[in-house]
């Protein structure tokens, strides 16, 4: 009886903005105990210098609502959401470990298994599009093998981390800037419920809470907590993956870096990591084997067979990428008229090997 009233507390403390995990935490210390938090008179805050004198007295009204705001709280379940407290065994063992912690976490579908190693998987929202098959094809390969994939749901990187960690068959979880009743971005409300059948969607804030730009560096810690390491996947050289990846550095957790070309903005990030130290990510094996884990696949970008191609077709495919090529540099690297070229680009497109990236410009399927 004494821990779900403690519960109740501590879900009532966190629908108070200014009551941040920091400041629980030197309430704490003060008190002793969570029922002293809450019974302590807001005068004395004021006093110790942990509230200032607004504060207190917002605090004191909203203790008047106690009694609404803990009947939202027994009516999550109804919801199928849990909040899953600092006091309960269900309680993230990983997330314990790092410096102010969520007191609670808002969570519909399940959390990473205890057991398992778990990867996050970051990078740019506008990622290129050679960014986005190798953050599904990292996904695929590592879900498949059994390592359970976190991020933040968002566009880009984000979401095809996700998607490539279901395509596995795998586990994936998803950590919100917002309240866990709201998707964002809306285009991936698909994907949200998808991630619901297998793993999880997880949030601290409350629910209702916009995805407000302040939100997102915040949540960040817990996508690095609940991670035994980070993989950054494109990612620019003042961006959110890397606050990523300094909240994992800073938890002792490993951080690694896919490289990418020196004169693209996009992966400037990722190769200062690796600049500083990050190990050079070249394959999902790589990750495999620095967490120990026993593996027969190998990621294969393109899995298309060139089987049943002429010999034109293939020479027009091998000079071909991932990163879009302008038509003039693919017939010159082929060896080929400017209106031969397009035709047998044409075809290719056709036949389901070459995407048409808009313009003049073309890659790889």
């Amino acid at each position: 009886m004494e821990k779900n009233r403690e519960n109740e507390m501590i879900y009532f403390f966190t629908q108070i903005p200014f009551l941040g995990p920091a400041v629980m935490e030197k309430m704490l210390e003060r008190a002793g105990s969570i029922s002293e938090i809450f019974n302590i008179e807001e005068t004395q805050w004021i006093e110790w210098k942990l509230l200032s004198p607004g504060k207190a007295e917002s605090l004191a009204k909203a203790k008047e609502n106690f009694s609404s705001i803990t009947a939202e709280y027994h009516s999550l379940e109804k919801r199928g959401i849990k909040f899953i407290t600092i006091l309960d065994e269900a309680y993230p063992k990983r997330l314990r470990q790092i410096k102010h912690y969520p007191w609670g976490l808002y969570v519909r579908g399940s959390l990473p298994g205890e057991e398992k190693p778990v990867l996050a998987i970051v990078g740019s929202r506008t990622a290129t599009r050679y960014g986005m098959e190798l953050a599904r094809c990292f996904g695929q390969e590592l879900a498949g093998a059994g390592v359970e994939i976190v991020s933040g749901l968002a566009a880009g990187v984000d979401g095809a981390g996700h998607r490539g960690a279901l395509q596995g068959g795998g586990r994936t979880f998803g950590v919100l800037g917002c309240g866990i009743n709201i998707c964002y971005p809306r285009e991936n409300y698909p994907l949200f419920e998808q991630m619901l059948e297998t793993g999880g969607i997880i949030s601290e804030f409350p629910l209702g809470t916009k995805p407000l730009a302040q939100n997102f560096p915040v949540r960040n810690r817990i996508i690095s907590g609940l991670s035994d390491g980070v993989l950054v996947v494109e990612a620019r050289e003042r961006s959110g993956s890397l606050i990523t990846a300094e909240f994992a550095l800073d938890q002792g957790k490993d951080v690694f870096a896919i490289p990418g070309r020196v004169t693209d903005p996009g992966s400037a990030g990722c190769n200062q990591l690796i600049q500083h130290g990050a190990p050079l990510i070249q394959n999902p094996g790589d990750i495999l084997e620095i967490f120990g884990v026993c593996y027969e696949k190998t990621l294969r970008i393109h899995e298309k067979s060139e089987k049943g191609l002429a010999k034109k077709e293939k020479m027009v495919y091998s000079v071909l990428d991932l990163q879009p090529k302008n038509i003039d540099d693919v017939v010159k690297e082929a060896g080929l008229p400017l209106s031969e070229g397009m035709m047998l680009l044409l075809d290719l497109e056709l036949k389901g090997f070459v995407v048409h990236e808009g313009g003049n410009y073309y890659s790889r399927k």
